[in-house]
């Protein structure tokens, strides 16, 4: 009992962020300052998941060893589920170095998927240059946001927001389709380095059935903590994960903004969450060959 009779303070919380990305891809943060950004929110562990990209992670890695953050080798990949697109995520990856050649692929997918971007918003009427985009993209793997970023710099959209809505968003005349691949390609490129393979910021489309077939094929956890997910969603979906004998995880799914819905450890992810996934690392090691 503490002074005065009342009960000893109870150990604080630990948080980590296992959803994060940086100016590898499409953040806006450099990876070793995401590093320092975790730091002073607390968090005790992240994972940079930048897209189609692990080239982030060794700058990552070395903040967080000087800054006492533990980061998490990882990438986001988007796979493809009986035609529609799912995200996944590659955690706890071992040797990111054997993903690169296979990501350096996809990474020119982008590129040329950019320049066909270009070219249909130039027959649209809207002059934005390939080279802008490039710029805009820097050293990351370019994606529609770079060619949203453009767009704003040149005048042709007000914002991001209005650049989706009239051009890039699904469904818009300047969207075009990306390649992808499976999701059993996917959970076999991760697991081939080391990793885990988490269904990212499902929603609504995980249903049993679906994160049964997805076992079956590689799945190895689910993104249950999103900023995407309401209250309800996140309970289904803790549950059904305990219940298929996957592993929970969690994150904001940060680029750099500094406030908002998906602030910087807002998702309040425990630190029991990521030893769980440690041990399921654990246990593919052990498995014999």
């Amino acid at each position: 009992m503490s002074e005065g009779g009342g009960n000893p303070e109870a150990p604080q919380q630990r948080y980590v962020d296992l959803h994060m990305h940086s100016t590898a891809s499409d953040g806006a943060v450099a990876p070793a300052d995401v590093v320092a950004a975790a730091q002073r929110a607390g968090l005790s562990a992240i994972a940079l998941t930048d897209h189609d990209t692990v080239d982030g992670v060794a700058a990552a890695q070395a903040a967080g060893a000087s800054l006492g953050v533990r980061v998490i080798a990882g990438v986001e990949l988007s796979a493809v589920d009986e035609g529609d697109e799912i995200h996944v995520l590659g955690l706890h990856l071992a040797h990111p170095e054997h993903i690169a050649a296979a990501l350096d692929e996809l990474k020119e997918t982008r590129r040329q998927r950019a320049k066909l971007t270009v070219e249909r918003l130039n027959s649209l009427g809207v002059p934005v240059t390939l080279e802008a985009v490039f710029a805009a993209a820097g050293e990351g793997a370019v994606g529609r946001p770079h060619v949203a970023k453009a767009l704003v710099a040149g005048g042709w959209a007000r914002d991001f927001r209005d650049a989706f809505d009239r051009w890039l968003g699904n469904g818009k005349p300047a969207c075009i389709e990306k390649r992808t691949v499976t999701f059993e390609e996917a959970a076999r490129l991760i697991h081939d380095a080391g990793g885990l393979a988490v269904y990212a910021h499902p929603g609504g489309a995980a249903s049993r059935s679906v994160l049964e077939e997805l076992a079956s094929h590689g799945l190895d956890a689910v993104e249950v903590r999103h900023p995407s997910h309401t209250a309800d969603e996140i309970a289904r979906l803790a549950a059904l994960t305990d219940e298929l004998g996957l592993v929970p995880s969690g994150g904001s799914d940060w680029h750099g903004s500094p406030e908002g819905y998906r602030a910087l450890g807002s998702m309040k992810v425990p630190a029991d969450w990521l030893e769980r996934q440690d041990e399921r690392v654990r246990q593919r090691t052990e498995q014999p060959a």
